[in-house]
């Protein structure tokens, strides 16, 4: 295989990759400046030593139509040609074709001509369709450029094919171009997106991607075709672009434009600039007004890339931290179209393709920028599995709804919980900003690892209580109590008419509660986080009924903070609770308990015969090896490997997610925590 990509690490949809190539490797997203064949503003060595680039693109068709450079290309190579020993990919004249009309080349030629002159990814000639182009055109383009594909792959020698998906402004049509050319590609280039970024469409560049990503396979490495923009690479990354280019940090030059993360400006206008790069902090903008052309040109092009390559830097570094949602919803306040992107991506189907590929928890904490922070999967994921997996306590017949407050709620609101349970039996819910959170789940991630301002905008604030709403009516279906600033304020209604009437008041029940020696939040927070971690019923499997759990479950505590840590049942070590995000770590034995309690699939990641026997033996579990996986897992959740016999030969936590299972032929799908033996 010419090229191959591994998974490093994740966050939203977007993730951190090692693309390796027969010129050396690639750490993804990752910008390829676009060089000139014909006059390099900046050479492809200042390009390394200046940037960190990795990777380059210039054009074959320009090479093959000069004299001079295509017989040095075709006598020497490409690299030679460009003074270039990394990776080189080229494009084929499509974008010539767009601007300039029909191009003088075959699609057959100009891919064999790229093998031939030893490029590592060589592109199809492939048809750009316009955003003007109708449903029928544009399937038409589709067409074609799949039967170009597919005649190109006979072209391509050892170098690998990028096979472009075209289909307008059509997600579906995206889609199904996406699945058209994968048997034919090594990389997939987004085409046809240049005059949506020009005019700022970024709710259909969005959609466009979407629908591009559902149809490609998760292995396989994702070029937005000339996106050079800064202001774009956080969101497109987010969307699972990894690869981006830029010919912009040039042109701009040109026209005397400088780049910026938030937007573009022009050098005439700007007294003072804020920038920290070389250039702008050692050339004051009136020095750079008074250049002569060539000098300033070339000036402004090296601050185009040194914001390009920040940015992208900056990418990398909040996917590994977990805080990529924050950095796109920052970026997307610099333009009302990013907002109108924002909002896309706020629909259900959206949340629910973003949810597959997000990670059930951060090393940050949740950090709330706006509005669009309400609708980010990891809360649109923990809101369904609190629907689907929540069970309240048995025996309880009135739940307590709890305001926002100091964190962790239990903490902040120990005395309003006395207080009520002195009175009555109950159970208790905060209405939080970011959705309803049952107490005893107050500890997991994000609902304590959260920074939230003081006072929510009105749209966030209802949606949060649409959700709570929702969660009250299906999942609790008890009398509420909405907890008011005095006892004399409780009130009893349904969740219908939590916020229709609020000052609609019943008198409370007298009778005695159970005090709050009796109330054993402990029990209470194993129970519901095994079920909101593993599935409905986990509980019961892993620490058995209610009844009788305090005779058979043990909690060994910190002895700094006088938390749970790990939990025993009848002797057995069966889970740890995590301090960083309050979510389970499995043992052995829990391990054992789940697949005893559990039919296949639940929980499990299935394993070929081969890599079973390593995976007993504590090995981590291979991309390749993964015959199949549970739908309803995700990274980062703890699992259990099996193998093709349901045979339980190791547990451990999710790399790859379900549907990228066979995509990835390189890397870590399931980091193994124990094997379990033969």
């Amino acid at each position: 295989m010419p090229i191959s990509l591994e998974l490093k690490d994740r966050a939203a949809a977007g993730r951190i990759c090692r693309l390796e190539t027969p010129h050396g490797t690639v750490t993804t997203p990752t910008l390829l400046p676009v060089l000139n064949p014909n006059i390099q503003l900046i050479s492809a060595k200042e390009m390394r030593r200046l940037f960190g680039a990795e990777m380059v693109i210039t054009n074959s068709y320009v090479i093959r139509k000069h004299d001079d450079l295509r017989t040095h290309a075709l006598e020497k190579g490409v690299h030679s040609l460009i003074d270039w020993d990394g990776p080189v990919m080229t494009d084929s004249g499509t974008f010539q074709q767009y601007v300039y009309g029909d191009v003088e080349v075959a699609p057959d030629e100009i891919v064999r001509f790229q093998r031939d002159i030893g490029v590592d990814v060589g592109t199809i000639l492939d048809v750009f369709s316009t955003p003007e182009r109708s449903y029928e055109e544009a399937r038409e383009d589709l067409e074609e450029t799949v039967r170009r594909a597919e005649l190109s792959v006979a072209e391509k020698g050892d170098m690998a094919l990028a096979t472009t998906v075209q289909g307008g402004v059509y997600p579906i049509l995206r889609e199904e171009a996406a699945r058209a050319v994968t048997p034919f590609g090594d990389l997939f280039p987004i085409g046809g997106v240049v005059p949506l970024m020009e005019r700022q469409r970024y709710a259909d560049l969005v959609r466009v991607i979407v629908g591009a990503k559902e149809g490609l396979p998760a292995g396989k490495p994702v070029h937005l075709f000339g996106c050079g923009h800064p202001m774009v690479f956080p969101l497109a990354a987010a969307l699972g672009c990894d690869l981006f280019d830029s010919s912009a940090y040039a042109k701009y030059a040109r026209d005397g434009r400088m780049i910026f993360a938030d937007g573009t400006r022009m050098l005439a206008e700007m007294e003072e600039s804020e920038c920290l790069c070389p250039v702008c902090q050692t050339t004051p903008m009136a020095e750079l007004k008074r250049l002569a052309e060539p000098q300033r040109m070339r000036l402004l092009a090296e601050h185009n890339l040194h914001v390009s390559f920040a940015e992208l830097r900056r990418v990398r570094q909040s996917i590994r931290e977990g805080t990529l949602w924050e950095l796109v919803e920052q970026r997307a306040t610099a333009h009302p179209s990013l907002q109108d992107a924002m909002k896309v991506l706020q629909e259900e189907p959206m949340k629910q393709w973003l949810e597959r590929h997000e990670p059930i928890s951060g090393s940050r904490a949740y950090r709330w920028t706006g509005p669009h922070s309400a609708h980010r999967p990891l809360l649109h994921r923990l809101h369904r599995r609190l629907q689907t997996r929540y069970q309240p306590p048995p025996d309880v017949e009135t739940t307590v709804v709890l305001t926002e407050g100091r964190r962790p709620f239990s903490a902040g609101h120990r005395e309003r919980i006395k207080d009520h349970l002195s009175r009555r039996a109950a159970h208790f819910i905060v209405d939080s900003y970011l959705g309803p959170v049952p107490i005893e789940l107050d500890h997991v991630y994000p609902f304590a690892q959260s920074i939230v301002p003081d006072v929510l905008d009105p749209g966030s604030l209802t949606t949060a209580r649409s959700v709570l709403s929702l969660f009250l009516d299906e999942v609790v279906r008890t009398q509420v109590l909405a907890d008011g600033d005095e006892l004399e304020d409780w009130t009893f209604h349904t969740a219908e008419d939590l916020y229709a009437d609020p000052g609609l008041v019943l008198q409370h029940d007298k009778k005695e509660g159970p005090g709050i020696e009796a109330w054993d939040l402990d029990r209470l927070r194993m129970r519901a986080t095994a079920d909101l971690q593993f599935g409905r019923g986990a509980a019961k499997v892993l620490l058995g009924p209610w009844e009788g759990m305090e005779a058979r479950v043990r909690f060994h505590r910190s002895k700094r903070l006088d938390k749970v840590r790990n939990v025993q049942v009848e002797g057995d070590h069966v889970l740890s609770l995590r301090a960083a995000d309050g979510w389970f770590s499995l043992t052995a034995d829990g391990a054992r308990r789940l697949h005893a309690g559990f039919q296949t699939p639940k929980l499990r990641v299935v394993v070929q015969a081969e890599s079973a026997t390593f995976n007993a033996e504590g090995k981590n579990v291979m991309a390749p090896f993964v015959m199949d996986m549970d739908p309803e897992l995700r990274p980062g959740d703890d699992c259990l490997v099996v193998d093709p016999d349901d045979r339980l030969v190791a547990h451990g936590r999710v790399i790859l997610a379900p549907h990228e299972v066979g995509g990835f032929q390189r890397g870590l799908a399931v980091r193994v925590r124990e094997g379990l033996g033969t």
